[in-house]
C-alpha cells in the first residue's frame, strides 16, 4: 500500500513537472527567469532550444507513468530492463542533480547569488532530492 501512495505521488510531481515544461514550450514565461543557470546575477539571455524542452517534457511525463504503472492501477507489461534497472536509476538521477554539479546547480553549488541558485536551494534541489528519496524507498520496500 505504502508503495502505492509513493508511486502515485511520484506520477503527479513528474506529470506537473512535465507540464511546466510543455507550458515553456509553447511560449509560456511564468518562472522562465529562475529555471536557468546563469553567472553572477547576470540577465538570462540563453535560449534553450525548443527540442531540449520537449525532450525533458516527454521523459517526466514518462518518468509519471512509469510510476502509475507501479501502482497497479494500470495494468501495462513493463520491459523488464525497466522494472530491473528503471526504478533504481530514476531516483539515482534525481539524487545526483540534487547534490549537484558544484558550480551552478543542486546543494553543494558555489554560485549562490543569482535568481537561479535561490530557486535551486528552495524548491528545485528539495524536489530532486524528495523524488530521489522516494523513488529508493519504493525500491527498497517493495
Amino acid at each position: 500500500m505504502t508503495t502505492q501512495i509513493f508511486s502515485l505521488a511520484l506520477f503527479f510531481i513528474f506529470i506537473i513537472l512535465g507540464s511546466f515544461h510543455i507550458y515553456w514550450l509553447f511560449g509560456g514565461t511564468w518562472g522562465v527567469k529562475k529555471v536557468i543557470p546563469t553567472k553572477n546575477k547576470q540577465l538570462n539571455n540563453v535560449a534553450i532550444p525548443k527540442i531540449a524542452t520537449a525532450m525533458v517534457a516527454l521523459i517526466l511525463i514518462l518518468f509519471g507513468f512509469i510510476y502509475l504503472v507501479k501502482t497497479e492501477l494500470i495494468n501495462i507489461k513493463l520491459p523488464n530492463i525497466v522494472i530491473e534497472y528503471g526504478y533504481w536509476f530514476i531516483p539515482c538521477i534525481f539524487i545526483i542533480r540534487a547534490i549537484g554539479e558544484f558550480n551552478y546547480v543542486g546543494f553543494f553549488k558555489k554560485i549562490k547569488d543569482t535568481e537561479f541558485a535561490k530557486a535551486d536551494s528552495k524548491i528545485f534541489s528539495p524536489v530532486c532530492l524528495g523524488v530521489g528519496i522516494i523513488g529508493l524507498l519504493i525500491q527498497i520496500i517493495k
